[in-house]
């Protein structure tokens, strides 16, 4: 029946062009995903050291490039189960990134802290300094109890409240304009060692 084999060559060709359209927006859309964290004793506090993936997708590489800014933060919660009640939130940490290109110097430059600000010949390079943080203090040694067990949860993620208006809005509605960030669960239990400090057990 011609009929019929037209219908289905037709929808072949539809269902064919729906994934050809899904895996591109997969490619315009970005991710910023962790890698690795650990929480270590220190002198006063225990810091955090983690690693990132992040690819900000095409749209916003795009955007930056043209002079806008983008604003990242960085988010740490340490909690405690509790059985009889919501878990007790226990530590916090946030930092706060501001990524953007600089025209007359052709250079991307990023913010952390509003303190620190580096300078960059290439985006790869800017997103990979990002992407990494080292002996960043989350909590007093005094927060933490040894023995216990404590969650923790950690995301790197953009901060869509600080877009230009119209790319909120198609942050919101639009995928293309969207950075999944995952986040990064763990227990943590700090033990004393041999030289009274403490170091992370995880599982």
């Amino acid at each position: 029946m011609p009929c019929c084999r037209n219908s289905i060559k037709s929808l072949r060709r539809l269902l064919f062009a729906a994934c050809l359209l899904v895996l591109t927006a997969a490619s315009w859309a970005g991710r910023i995903e962790p890698s690795f964290a650990n929480l270590t004793a220190g002198e006063d506090a225990y810091v955090l050291s983690a690693e990132f993936d992040i690819d900000l997708g095409s749209h916003f590489e795009d955007a930056v490039s043209r002079g806008v800014p983008l604003y990242f933060v960085l988010e740490l919660e340490i909690t405690r189960n509790r059985w009889y009640w919501p878990s007790e939130h226990i530590a916090g940490r946030s930092l706060s990134y501001r990524l953007a290109y600089i025209p007359l110097t052709r250079q991307y430059r990023l913010s952390s802290g509003g303190r620190l600000h580096q300078n960059f010949e290439s985006l790869s390079d800017a997103l990979r300094v990002m992407g990494r943080v080292a002996a960043l203090s989350v909590a007093d040694k005094g927060s933490l109890k040894l023995g216990e067990t404590y969650q923790v949860a950690l995301r790197l993620a953009l901060d869509r409240q600080q877009l230009p208006k119209p790319l909120q809005v198609d942050a919101i509605a639009n995928r293309d304009w969207q950075i999944e960030a995952k986040v990064l669960r763990w227990q943590f239990i700090p033990v004393s060692t041999p030289g009274g400090g403490a170091e992370r057990e995880s599982k």
